[in-house]
């Protein structure tokens, strides 16, 4: 019988990403001292984690998808996030974009305001600079296969000395109490860099990368003046950000 519960649990995190006990004990018809058991068995299996309000399947995310992987996911998510991040902008302004889907799509949406652009990202580049009334920086550094963007100490040294207006990070895995992760420690150096001397210091990332991790952390997600995310992360996780004072627009 516990068997059959504990698939059940586990068929539902893979179709709605994180859930409550609650929820669980809805779904199961068990009480909520034995799903509280269920989910202690399977913490101590490595088969989920802990999260805010509830838990989640354990997605270590070990290597980064390439770009052309993460082009055609939650693609509707993505502009409506964009589309928002584009609003916050205001003419005249330095801008950070990280390499990433998202921050391309931020991109696409910018072309007709005049700015100072600083991107890892050989596509963003290439993109805007086409436009004149847009400058463009590109880091410079090693270029890392996965991302086609800029990597490695250079890149670091670059962001360490400047002061931009807005930084837009992305990532492909985010929790409230783990941050902001990447793959590699050299990856979450440079989400670090990035950030760090920003006036606006701004996650997009959709709804599904929550409660993902990786092993590097590149930032607490207290560290961030706002996020911008999808109306698929759930209302508690949504709240617990605003609690934290971190101003959370869900799009």
């Amino acid at each position: 019988m516990s068997n059959d519960r504990h698939e059940t649990i586990m068929l539902y995190l893979k179709s709605h990403n994180i859930a409550t006990v609650e929820q669980l004990v809805k779904i199961t018809n068990s009480s909520p001292a034995t799903i509280r058991r269920d989910l202690i068995k399977l913490d101590e299996e490595g088969a989920i984690i802990r999260t805010h309000g509830g838990v989640a399947l354990n997605q270590f995310i070990p290597f980064q998808p390439t770009t052309d992987e993460k082009q055609s996911r939650q693609i509707a998510e993505k502009e409506r996030i964009a589309d928002y991040a584009v609003s916050l902008i205001t003419a005249g302004s330095s801008v950070v974009l990280d390499a990433g889907t998202t921050t391309l799509c931020i991109a696409k949406k910018i072309t007709h305001i005049p700015l100072r652009i600083i991107t890892t990202d050989l596509r963003i580049a290439l993109l805007l600079s086409e436009y004149k009334q847009i400058e463009v920086t590109m880091v410079g550094g090693r270029i890392d296969n996965s991302s086609q963007s800029c990597i490695g100490n250079q890149s670091i040294s670059f962001f360490q000395n400047i002061n931009p207006d807005f930084a837009f990070v992305s990532c492909n895995s985010w929790d409230l109490e783990k941050g902001i992760t990447a793959p590699t420690e050299e990856k979450a150096a440079l989400k670090k860099a990035l950030l760090q001397n920003a006036t606006k210091r701004i996650l997009v990332a959709d709804s599904s990368k929550y409660a993902k991790f990786s092993l590097f952390c590149a930032a607490k997600l207290e560290t961030l003046t706002n996020i911008i995310t999808d109306n698929s992360l759930p209302t508690d996780i949504a709240n617990a950000l605003k609690q934290k004072n971190i101003e959370t627009q869900i799009v």
